[in-house]
Parts: structure tokens; C-alpha cells; sequence
């Protein structure tokens, strides 16, 4: 029994934030309540006086946040404490005593609660704790709590508008209980994790969701990537399935700025945009796999190709410049040779440049080169060829195509035993279509439509050879046209070396690097802002293919 403004109050039970807000509504603050005796004492007790004046200063923040901020601070706490316990959570004061249960939170230590208070921006609040924003962040590497996953998702949650979650959710029905219901982006990332479809490891679906509703939201999702990629103890974490580390027939395509967007379209994404996308594929022959793999569920991970042999190997570049007949003179592209040689010698290849090369000298070429021994003592092999192309083919000099799955083929485990198990890149900067538009400085490898050698197609299911350890980056999907700046070289080969330069030092893989080459390229657009273009990787890889990270600094910044 105690007494307060003269009113008599039976005590007995509470707690003590219930009874502190009692008192922070009162006059009198010389009150401590002990619960364990229900006496009223003097604030005699220094550390009860502490106690107290620490809870009043939680009750503080705690009614200067609104639900939005109570269901965020709900969302980043999910990797700290208890699902269930958290599911009861209705406010602040709730989050406060689960976290000071945990031993998270108390009047010494009080940083995760301004970590979190920073994370959503409420940076007027660190006062009633000591703190300030530039105070937080100082201390947030050493001290910070709050998984880069989970920020993450909480900074993917604040860009994502109404309009876009209503596609979101659109998109994902078919994952989503029947049962209709309101969703909060927070709401729906708790709930695609609680059915095993998003995961620190595994955010396959967010990507491919996000690179269909709003591309911009996939940086977000990207700088997590990139940060897992560079540490090393996550390095391997691409998963595969063991059955396709031996599957010689699996060739896998991209054309969005995410490896995992068209190999992970699924029953739950359904929308004509995606119907589209794969249409073409289909008609290559290119395996898609029809559903997502759960990362936490795979047995096997995705090492690395070794790269640590007494040769990194050759690197050969085949730029056709002119042509005899009517093809164009691909103005630009001596511009694209120099930028690949600076920088595959900067990652310790071998380059050798070949100009103005007739069909019949390529196929020469590629003989010559697969029973090159020194190739037993290199790491990899790569070929870039910049000429004219049309639908699975690239043009000689003497306006004779030839194929691109057959210059491939020479270098087969059979063909080239040299190189077996080793991996094979080729870069190939050419149209692979017959639509053309030529701006006054952007011009198309294409060859102009009037022309009778151009109505026979080669198929681009023929184009990489149905074996293990080959990548193929394609400047353009089938059917289109690629663009080059008469005096700036390339979009594509001008996207891939500057990206190769900026991503091999963080440690990045290939397939990451031409993630990111897809996104540079898919964002650019002709003067006019009319015309775009998106290269297409397909490979049979087994392994990721990470680059040695050079000791010298990259070509573009050196002088």
C-alpha cells in the first residue's frame, strides 16, 4: 500500500515500466516502488535512483515512437530475439523489456538501443541516451548488433512504395497464404522468411521479384551481395546442386541485372513479363530450372577454380575492324582491342591481338591455338572477338560468317585436352540480330537489312558447346542489335573492362562481375534516349572463377 497525491493504491503486481508511467504522469519523482515487498522508501538508494531515471528515459522514446517505428524496431530485432515472444510485441516498452531480458539493454549498456534508433532514423532520440548520430556511427563497427541482412531487408522495406509492394504481392500470390490480407513491406519480408523463401543465404526470389517490379531497388540487394562475396568466410556461397556439377548439359543464361533472375523464375512469379523473358530461351534449348533452390538446404557449395598455376594463360582478341564488301567499318572498336589488352594484362593474361581476320583465318586461328601446350600450365583461357555478328555467328572479314558454337568447339576437353576442367571465357561483341539503328554517333554491328546473306539465321542454341567449364558473355540477346560509339568503343566491352577493374580487387566472381556489366548496359540508352540494349551470359561453369586480385593498381588508374 502506498500513498500519492493522497490517493491510496494497492500494489500487487506490476511492472515496473506500468508503474513508472504512473509516475512520469505525476508530480512526485521521489517515489521507488519495490516489488518484491510493495514498500513505499526514500530515494536514498543511489542505483535506484539510476534504475529509475534509465526507465523514465525509455518511457520518453518510447511515446515519441509511432507504429511504424515500433514494427521497425520489431523487424531488427528478429535475429536478437525469441520469433514467438517477439509475435505479442505492441510497443516500444514491450521491445525494451524483451531486450533487457536478453541482457541486450541496461543503464550501462544502452548502445543497441541507440544502434537501432539510428537504423531507423529517429536520430533526435540518442540524446535521452547519451548519444548522438556521429557518436553511433563511430562505434556501429565495433559495437553494431544489427545483421547486414536484416539492414538490408529494413532498407529495401523504406524504398518500396505502396504501388510497388501491390506488384509485389501480385507477383507472389501463389507463395502467400489464400487468405486475404493487408501486408506492410515489413510484413511481407517476415513472412517469405517464416516459409523458407528468403534467407541471409538465399535471396534469389527478393532479386528476382524486385528486378520485375523496380530495378533501382536491386542496388540495395547488390552492396549486400558484394559485402557477403568479399568476406572470406562466405566465399563459397553460391549453391549448386550436385547433379550439376556433372551434368555436362546445363547450360544457364542471364539477361538481367542478376545472374539468378531468369535461372529462378518459378511458379510463384507468373506475370506475362516472365513468360516473355523465358520465351526465348525455350526456343534456344537452354535448361531453365523451374523452381527455387533453398540455399539452407543444399548440400553442396560452389568452389572456386584454381587460379594459382605458373601460367594465368592466354587471352587472344580478334578485332575486325573492315570489311571487303558492304559491310560498315566498325568505327570504335580499336578503341575497345586497346582497353581489353590493358586489362587482361593487368589480371595476368597473355593477350595476343588479331586485326581484320577473313572467316577462314578465325578458323585457322582456333586450330592453331588449340594445340597450343602451353596451355597445360595455364589456369584458363579466354577469347574476345569484336566484328559484326548475326544470330549465333560472327562475320569475317570477307563477310563470311562463322559460327560461334564451332570457334567454341576447338576447344572442347576432347579437342583442346590442355584445357580440360580449366575454364573457358569468351567475349563476343557483335549483333545477334538483324534491326539496326545507326544515330549520328551510334552505330549498329549489324549489316544492313537489304542484304541476301542476312536472311539465313544460325540458331544460338548452337552457340556454346553443351560441355562443362565455358562461359559466353553476348553483347545482346538474340535477335537484337548491339550499339557502338564510333569514338567511345562499345557499350558492352566498355562495361565489362571498366567492371572487371572495379569488381577483381573486392574479390568478386565472373558471374557477378557480368551481373553487374548487364546492369551498366541495361541502363544505358542511345542520345536520343530511345534505343537500349542487354548483353546475355550463358555458361556451363562448375565452379565460381574468381580473378587473382593484381598487385599493380587497374589500368584506369594509372598514369
Amino acid at each position: 500500500m502506498c500513498n500519492i497525491h493522497g490517493c491510496q493504491i494497492q500494489i500487487f503486481y506490476t511492472d515496473v515500466f506500468t508503474f513508472s508511467r504512473f509516475l512520469n504522469h505525476s508530480s512526485t519523482h521521489y517515489v521507488i516502488i519495490h516489488l518484491s515487498s510493495g514498500e513505499t522508501v526514500g530515494s536514498s538508494n543511489m542505483e535506484d535512483d539510476v534504475s529509475l531515471k534509465f526507465r523514465q528515459q525509455l518511457l520518453l522514446i518510447d511515446e515519441n515512437l509511432v507504429a511504424e517505428d515500433v514494427a521497425a524496431l520489431k523487424f531488427l530485432c528478429t535475429d536478437l530475439l525469441p520469433f514467438k515472444k517477439l509475435e505479442s510485441v505492441k510497443s516500444a516498452v514491450d521491445i525494451f523489456q524483451l531486450l533487457m531480458a536478453e541482457d541486450y539493454l541496461n543503464e550501462e549498456d544502452t548502445f543497441l538501443l541507440a544502434e537501432l534508433l539510428y537504423r531507423i532514423k529517429c536520430h533526435s532520440l540518442l540524446r535521452k541516451l547519451g548519444y548522438t548520430k556521429e557518436k553511433v556511427q563511430e562505434r556501429l563497427h565495433e559495437k553494431g548488433r544489427v545483421s547486414p541482412y536484416r539492414q538490408m531487408l529494413y532498407e529495401l522495406s523504406e524504398n518500396i512504395t505502396n504501388e510497388m509492394l501491390k506488384d509485389i504481392i501480385f507477383l507472389l500470390q501463389n507463395c502467400l497464404p489464400k487468405r486475404r490480407m493487408t501486408l506492410s513491406a515489413l510484413e511481407l519480408l517476415i513472412l517469405l522468411e517464416k516459409q523458407g523463401l528468403l534467407s541471409q543465404n538465399n535471396v534469389q526470389m527478393l532479386e528476382e521479384v524486385c528486378m520485375k517490379v523496380s530495378p533501382d531497388l536491386l542496388e540495395t540487394i547488390n552492396c549486400y551481395t558484394r559485402a557477403k562475396v568479399s568476406l572470406p568466410q562466405q566465399e563459397n556461397t553460391l549453391p549448386v546442386k550436385e547433379s550439376s556439377l556433372s551434368h555436362t548439359g546445363d547450360i544457364r543464361v542471364f539477361t538481367s541485372p542478376q545472374e539468378t533472375s531468369i535461372k529462378s523464375v518459378s511458379s510463384c512469379i507468373n506475370d506475362n513479363k516472365a513468360a516473355n523473358l523465358t520465351q526465348g530461351f525455350s526456343e534456344m534449348n537452354l535448361e531453365l530450372p523451374g523452381e527455387f533452390s533453398n540455399v539452407e538446404n543444399e548440400s553442396k557449395k560452389m568452389t572456386s577454380y584454381k587460379m594459382d598455376g605458373p601460367r594465368r594463360g592466354f587471352c587472344l582478341v580478334i578485332n575486325n575492324v573492315n570489311f571487303d564488301r558492304s559491310l560498315q567499318k566498325r568505327k570504335g572498336s580499336c578503341k575497345d582491342a586497346g582497353e581489353l589488352k590493358r586489362v587482361f594484362t593487368w589480371l595476368g593474361l597473355d593477350v595476343r591481338t588479331y586485326t581484320d581476320l577473313t572467316s577462314q583465318e578465325i578458323k585457322d586461328l582456333m586450330r592453331t591455338w588449340q594445340h597450343l601446350q602451353y596451355h597445360k600450365d595455364s589456369d584458363c583461357f579466354i577469347c574476345c572477338i569484336l566484328s559484326h555478328g548475326e544470330s549465333g555467328a560472327i562475320y569475317g572479314k570477307d563477310e563470311e560468317l562463322v559460327s560461334i558454337r564451332m570457334i567454341m568447339s576447338h576447344f572442347t576437353a576432347k579437342q583442346c585436352p590442355q584445357l580440360a576442367e580449366k575454364p573457358k571465357l569468351f567475349f563476343i561483341q557483335a549483333c545477334q540480330g538483324k534491326e539496326i539503328q545507326c544515330p549520328v554517333y551510334v552505330e549498329a554491328d549489324a549489316q544492313i537489312p537489304d542484304l541476301s546473306s542476312m536472311q539465313q539465321s544460325i540458331s544460338p542454341s548452337e552457340s556454346i558447346p553443351e560441355e562443362a567449364d565455358f562461359l559466353l558473355g553476348m553483347a545482346t540477346i538474340d535477335g537484337y542489335v548491339s550499339f557502338r560509339h564510333v569514338q567511345q568503343g562499345t557499350w558492352y566491352i566498355q562495361a565489362l573492362c571498366s567492371k572487371l577493374q572495379l569488381l577483381v580487387p573486392r574479390g568478386e566472381d565472373i558471374l557477378s562481375i557480368l551481373t553487374e556489366v548487364n546492369e551498366d548496359v541495361g541502363r544505358r540508352v542511345d542520345r536520343l534516349g530511345t534505343k537500349k540494349q542487354m548483353p546475355q551470359p550463358a555458361y556451363t561453369l562448375r565452379r565460381k572463377f574468381i580473378f587473382p586480385i593484381p598487385r599493380d593498381p587497374p589500368p584506369s588508374q594509372q598514369h
